[in-house]
Protein backbone atom coordinates (compact mmCIF):
# COMPACT_ATOMS: atom_id res chain seq x y z
CA UNK A 1 0.00 0.00 0.00
CA UNK A 2 2.93 2.07 1.06
CA UNK A 3 4.33 1.63 -2.38
CA UNK A 4 1.26 2.71 -4.34
CA UNK A 5 1.02 5.83 -2.49
CA UNK A 6 4.56 6.61 -3.26
CA UNK A 7 3.86 6.09 -7.02
CA UNK A 8 0.68 7.75 -6.74
CA UNK A 9 2.46 10.58 -5.01
CA UNK A 10 5.26 10.89 -7.80
CA UNK A 11 2.54 10.89 -10.74
CA UNK A 12 1.08 13.63 -9.72
CA UNK A 13 4.12 15.51 -9.15
CA UNK A 14 5.28 14.86 -12.52
CA UNK A 15 2.07 15.41 -13.96
CA UNK A 16 1.87 19.11 -11.80
CA UNK A 17 5.47 20.15 -13.05
CA UNK A 18 4.33 18.67 -16.92
CA UNK A 19 1.06 21.14 -16.72
CA UNK A 20 3.57 24.17 -15.10
CA UNK A 21 6.39 23.83 -17.93
CA UNK A 22 3.04 24.19 -20.58
CA UNK A 23 1.99 27.01 -19.04
CA UNK A 24 4.84 28.85 -18.86
CA UNK A 25 6.31 27.83 -22.17
CA UNK A 26 2.59 29.51 -23.29
CA UNK A 27 3.25 32.57 -21.56
CA UNK A 28 6.50 33.27 -23.47
CA UNK A 29 5.10 32.58 -26.31
CA UNK A 30 2.12 34.79 -26.07
CA UNK A 31 4.52 37.41 -24.72
CA UNK A 32 6.67 36.99 -28.02
CA UNK A 33 4.22 37.30 -29.73
CA UNK A 34 2.81 40.64 -28.64
CA UNK A 35 3.52 43.54 -31.07
CA UNK A 36 2.00 46.81 -30.69
CA UNK A 37 -0.09 48.25 -32.93
CA UNK A 38 -0.78 52.37 -33.03
CA UNK A 39 -3.61 53.02 -35.05
CA UNK A 40 -6.79 56.04 -35.52
CA UNK A 41 -10.00 56.17 -33.71
CA UNK A 42 -12.19 58.83 -33.76
CA UNK A 43 -13.00 60.57 -30.57
CA UNK A 44 -14.55 63.59 -29.22
CA UNK A 45 -11.23 65.43 -29.35
CA UNK A 46 -10.72 64.11 -33.27
CA UNK A 47 -8.87 61.44 -34.85
CA UNK A 48 -6.34 59.98 -31.78
CA UNK A 49 -3.46 57.83 -31.96
CA UNK A 50 -4.84 54.81 -29.87
CA UNK A 51 -3.05 50.85 -28.92
CA UNK A 52 -4.40 48.02 -30.85
CA UNK A 53 -7.01 47.75 -28.15
CA UNK A 54 -8.44 50.66 -28.87
CA UNK A 55 -6.95 52.86 -26.09
CA UNK A 56 -6.18 56.54 -26.09
CA UNK A 57 -2.13 56.77 -26.19
CA UNK A 58 -1.07 59.63 -24.71
CA UNK A 59 3.01 61.32 -24.21
CA UNK A 60 4.18 63.48 -21.60
CA UNK A 61 5.41 66.80 -21.87
CA UNK A 62 8.65 66.41 -19.89
CA UNK A 63 10.12 63.85 -22.18
CA UNK A 64 12.73 64.72 -24.66
CA UNK A 65 12.79 63.09 -27.80
CA UNK A 66 13.77 59.18 -27.63
CA UNK A 67 13.57 59.43 -23.75
CA UNK A 68 11.01 58.64 -20.96
CA UNK A 69 11.27 61.09 -18.01
CA UNK A 70 8.83 59.17 -16.54
CA UNK A 71 10.19 56.45 -15.02
CA UNK A 72 12.33 58.17 -13.16
CA UNK A 73 9.85 59.53 -11.19
CA UNK A 74 8.04 57.42 -8.42
CA UNK A 75 4.45 56.07 -9.03
CA UNK A 76 4.34 57.27 -12.68
CA UNK A 77 5.10 54.21 -14.61
CA UNK A 78 2.15 52.63 -12.52
CA UNK A 79 -0.37 54.96 -13.33
CA UNK A 80 1.14 56.13 -17.29
CA UNK A 81 2.36 52.61 -18.19
CA UNK A 82 4.71 52.40 -21.15
CA UNK A 83 2.86 51.23 -24.76
CA UNK A 84 5.78 48.28 -25.16
CA UNK A 85 6.05 46.20 -27.75
CA UNK A 86 8.22 42.42 -28.62
CA UNK A 87 8.92 43.62 -32.05
CA UNK A 88 8.77 46.10 -34.43
CA UNK A 89 5.23 48.22 -34.04
CA UNK A 90 2.95 48.12 -36.67
CA UNK A 91 0.93 51.07 -38.07
CA UNK A 92 -2.88 50.93 -38.54
CA UNK A 93 -4.51 53.50 -41.63
CA UNK A 94 -3.16 56.61 -41.52
CA UNK A 95 -0.54 56.54 -39.24
CA UNK A 96 3.36 56.54 -41.02
CA UNK A 97 5.25 53.39 -40.57
CA UNK A 98 8.57 55.01 -40.38
CA UNK A 99 7.44 57.02 -37.68
CA UNK A 100 6.78 54.31 -35.57
CA UNK A 101 9.94 52.83 -33.63
CA UNK A 102 10.98 51.76 -30.24
CA UNK A 103 13.60 52.56 -26.97
CA UNK A 104 15.15 50.29 -24.50
CA UNK A 105 14.09 51.09 -20.90
CA UNK A 106 16.54 50.33 -18.19
CA UNK A 107 13.81 46.92 -17.27
CA UNK A 108 14.63 45.60 -20.84
CA UNK A 109 11.33 46.28 -22.58
CA UNK A 110 11.36 48.17 -25.60
CA UNK A 111 8.88 51.31 -25.56
CA UNK A 112 6.54 52.44 -28.78
CA UNK A 113 7.45 55.87 -30.09
CA UNK A 114 5.86 57.87 -32.58
CA UNK A 115 8.42 60.84 -34.11
CA UNK A 116 10.81 60.19 -31.28
CA UNK A 117 7.88 60.98 -28.84
CA UNK A 118 7.47 57.89 -25.94
CA UNK A 119 3.93 56.72 -26.09
CA UNK A 120 2.18 55.56 -23.20
CA UNK A 121 -1.38 54.15 -22.00
CA UNK A 122 -3.59 55.60 -18.91
CA UNK A 123 -3.84 52.59 -16.35
CA UNK A 124 -7.55 54.18 -14.77
CA UNK A 125 -8.92 53.98 -18.60
CA UNK A 126 -11.82 51.63 -18.35
CA UNK A 127 -13.15 52.22 -21.98
CA UNK A 128 -11.44 52.66 -25.83
CA UNK A 129 -11.62 56.07 -27.43
CA UNK A 130 -11.55 57.61 -23.78
CA UNK A 131 -10.18 61.20 -23.69
CA UNK A 132 -11.10 62.45 -20.03
CA UNK A 133 -7.47 62.44 -19.43
CA UNK A 134 -5.92 64.30 -22.20
CA UNK A 135 -4.52 67.28 -20.58
CA UNK A 136 -3.99 66.14 -17.13
CA UNK A 137 -1.26 67.61 -14.81
CA UNK A 138 0.59 64.50 -13.36
CA UNK A 139 3.88 63.56 -12.16
CA UNK A 140 5.51 66.97 -12.81
CA UNK A 141 4.19 67.15 -16.55
CA UNK A 142 1.03 67.17 -18.75
CA UNK A 143 0.13 64.53 -20.57
CA UNK A 144 -1.39 65.10 -23.76
CA UNK A 145 -3.07 62.77 -27.31
CA UNK A 146 -1.62 62.13 -30.52
CA UNK A 147 -3.55 63.02 -33.72
CA UNK A 148 -3.93 61.56 -37.27
CA UNK A 149 -0.99 64.73 -38.21
CA UNK A 150 1.05 63.43 -35.06
CA UNK A 151 0.74 66.46 -33.02
CA UNK A 152 0.00 67.09 -29.75
CA UNK A 153 -3.96 67.48 -28.57
CA UNK A 154 -4.55 69.72 -25.30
Amino acid sequence: MKRLYVLLLGVLAAVSLSALAGAQASAGSARAARVAKVQLRRTSLGKLFVSGSGFTLYTFSTDHRNKNTCITVSGCPRIWPALTTSGRPTAGTGVKASLLSTIRLPNGSKQVTYAGHPLYLYRESTEPGETYYVGAMQFGGTWFAINAAGHSVK
